[in-house]
């Protein structure tokens, strides 16, 4: 009974890809219990995509991990500066990242209140990466936020036998500049029963953005501790990041973006006469993020194995704006008389801050069967994030400096357990099935801005069915998988309406692959169907978080395609394609004072066609040469399908070039690479947002709705070139 209580508190930790060939023979296999735990291997019936170590370096510059994500099926990556350094985002399958499940060595990386994960705070995390899986759609059970969108697990460098030491410079337009250096000790008392291994990295990333005063300042580390024996594996791991970027979530309208499309709003100090006068030099996001992971896996004996983690991660900072002539009122401050008149509005700055903990373990338990493959896992885990705001400095109403104007608690717990079977009928013939409860407790109480009082509690209870079959035959296999998902809102979508409720998807997958020699593929075909979908409106709040609502009822239906042609030893080529169908079902909205059918119209920035390609060619050895093609059709920012809400599709190119120099001497090998980004200079704008509001003033007894829209222009022809020297 001893041992049946211990497994039960086992956990999905840590395991980094034992099958690289510098992880020690003599370790155990516990990187496939974590794989089987948080990842899904090729028997699985679900739609997904591998991204090895090596695809991960030949691109790493210094660019935010969606950016290298961005030539995977059904992915768009957006950057706010346009040069992908700083704050950036994802989108898979029309789904935003605030729905994209992302977890590091099986910890839930995504923010517990607004759901997304910002690569900002990690700068320069794909160093350390070992191995990613973006599973598309639901996908199997993780721990975290509910997948609406796609799963994508990251794993962190695994042991290395020998001790080694790089230093990698990059640099390019922009000023983008990036150095780092990654160290290890090798494996200690290798001939010892318990062995000893530690790595670390150092970054540094700065860069001026493509878009005015994009700035970004970035700092990061990563430490690890690698304690094992034959049949016990415990590591360490610490990692975090500084990252002090200028602000560029404000967007700009039309007109701007045909004449001064790298014009930044953001920091404009206007005259009395409302004229941009000058810009706040201090407009800045300014946070740090601190991880700390312990993994212990343990190998018991007759094909059981459990792993335990534990998590903390620690959050803060803040963002400074100046603004004009802000009213007293939000802020507290008493009107005062200046020259013989009232005064009830300044100029000011703000800060608004937010400091966080989020804690809590994991835990798995494997057992191999004959032919049965048992997993039972799941995690709990804690948030406790503290929201408020002080004035730094205002032209009237000193007194309420450094006063908090709004101050409110966000508490969360998340809990989660799942059991997942694999069952292998016959050589063809394997069954998939997988079951999860969450449970969760969502509460938030205090002032917030405006001064507005706000307190709700929310609990949400969900359970998660999934279900699939796989058949083998030759070179090909064929699979189909229908999995059940829930989502609760968003702290933002709560505080925008009281009555919003959780959403419910029903995903369903069919897929063939074949696998050839000379020639792979893979397709699949898939009905995502919504009830009470989130769906974002094309608003952003004042920090750039996309606003949504519930609506009714909405599917996403479509094809994904993707291919690896080998015409000769030194030449692939990797397309792919992903056609889509994305609609709202009878679309009500208010328009121009009255509710108005519109139809079934398209979902928000849900592209109808999403494609890629990679041509790889090796002319020597060595020497690698990639050409890379992004297709995104047009989209609309809103579910309105108007025509001003449109963003036009885009086509780009990038040139990737990587060369390494073997030598005996100071060196192991140096490694010169190059990447040139748009390399026929287009012009694009791959993200943006559009408003609706009523509008009265004109006639008061005449409602006229009025519509706006923002864009995100992305960078024209730029490079960054670098250097890795492996001692």
């Amino acid at each position: 009974m001893k041992h049946y209580i211990i497994i039960l508190l086992m956990c999905t930790g840590f395991l980094s890809n034992a099958q690289e060939k510098n992880i020690l023979s003599d370790t155990i296999n516990l990187d496939e219990v974590l794989v089987k735990a948080t990842r899904l291997d090729e028997k699985a019936p679900f739609t997904l995509s591998n991204i090895t170590k090596e695809e991960i370096e030949a691109r790493n510059l210094g660019q935010d991990i969606p950016v290298l994500l961005n030539f995977l099926p059904n992915v768009v990556a957006t950057s706010d500066a346009g040069n992908g350094i700083g704050y950036t985002g994802i989108r898979v399958r029309g789904s935003d990242a605030s729905r994209v499940n992302v977890t590091i060595n099986g910890i839930p990386l995504n923010d517990s209140e607004s759901h997304g994960t910002f690569w900002v705070n990690l700068p320069d995390f794909a160093s350390s990466t070992q191995s990613m899986q973006l599973q598309r759609g639901v996908g199997s059970s993780t721990n975290g936020a509910g997948a609406f969108g796609a799963s994508l697990s990251l794993s962190t460098n695994g042991i290395r036998e020998k001790a080694f030491a790089e230093v990698g410079f990059s640099g390019g337009s922009y000023n983008s500049f990036k150095a780092n250096t990654q160290f290890g000790s090798g494996v200690l008392n290798p001939n010892g029963k318990f062995k000893a291994e530690f790595t670390g990295r150092v970054s540094r990333i700065q860069s001026d953005g493509y878009i005015d005063r994009a700035s970004a300042d970035l700092k990061s580390i990563y430490l690890s501790a690698s304690f094992y024996s034959d049949r016990t594996l415990i590591k360490a791991i610490a990692f975090g990041g500084h990252e002090v970027t200028y602000q560029a979530w404000y967007g700009i309208d039309e007109e701007t973006l045909n004449t001064n499309r790298r014009y930044n709003p953001a920091g404009e100090i206007y005259s009395e006469e409302g004229e941009v006068v000058d810009f706040y030099e201090n407009q800045v996001d300014d946070y740090k993020q601190d991880h700390y992971q312990l993994h212990i896996n343990h190998e018991f004996g007759n094909n059981w194995t459990g792993n335990l983690a534990f998590h903390y991660t620690y959050g803060r900072g803040f963002y400074e704006q100046y603004e004009n002539d802000a009213d007293f009122s939000t802020y507290g401050f008493e009107p005062i008389i200046v020259d013989g008149e009232e005064v009830n509005s300044t100029d000011l700055v703000q800060r608004k801050w937010l400091d966080n903990d989020f804690y809590g373990t994991t835990f798995s338990v494997l057992k191999n069967f004959e032919n049965v493959d048992l997993i039972i896992g799941g995690a709990l885990s804690q948030y406790d994030g503290d929201h408020y705001g002080e004035v730094k400095w205002a032209q009237y109403g000193s007194e309420r400096v450094d006063q908090r104007f709004y101050e409110n608690t966000g508490n969360k717990t998340d809990f989660n357990i799942f059991a997942k079977a694999e069952v292998s009928l016959s050589d063809q013939w394997v069954l998939f099935g997988d079951l999860q409860y969450r449970n969760l407790n969502y509460e938030v109480s205090g002032i917030d801005e405006g001064p507005v009082p706000v307190n709700f509690e929310d609990q949400n209870n969900f359970f998660n069915p999934k279900f699939g079959v796989n058949y083998f035959l030759n070179k090909s296999n064929f699979y189909l998988s229908y999995a059940k998902g829930h989502k609760e809102p968003k702290r933002a979508d709560y505080m925008a309406n009281a009555e919003v409720k959780p959403e419910s998807l029903d995903d369903f997958e069919l897929g063939w692959h074949y696998n050839a020699d000379k020639f792979r593929l893979k397709t699949n075909l898939y009905y995502m169907n919504y009830k009470d979908q989130l769906v974002l409106t094309g608003n952003i709040d004042d920090v750039e978080n996309p606003i949504a609502d519930n609506i009714g009822k909405s599917y996403r239906f479509g094809l994904e395609v993707e291919a690896i042609i080998k015409f000769m030893e030194n030449l692939t080529w990797g397309p792919n394609l992903a056609l889509s169908t994305n609609k709202n079902v009878d679309k009500y909205y208010d328009f121009d004072g009255e509710l108005k059918y519109f139809g079934n119209t398209d979902l928000s920035f849900s592209p109808s066609v999403v494609a890629s390609s990679n041509i790889k060619y090796q002319p020597v050895k060595h020497l690698n040469i990639s050409l890379l093609t992004k297709y995104v059709g047009e989209q609309y920012m809103s579910n309105l399908e108007l025509e001003e809400s449109k963003l036009d599709g885009y086509l780009t190119n990038d040139l990737q070039i990587s060369y390494e120099l073997v030598t005996d001497k100071l060196f192991k090998s140096i490694v010169f690479t190059g990447l040139v980004n748009n390399l026929f200079n287009v012009k694009y704008v791959s993200n943006g947002y559009f408003y609706t509001y009523d509008d009265t003033w004109t006639d008061p007894n005449e409602v006229t709705t009025i519509t706006g829209a923002g864009y995100y222009p992305q960078a024209e022809l730029n490079f960054l070139l670098g250097v890795t020297l492996k001692f």
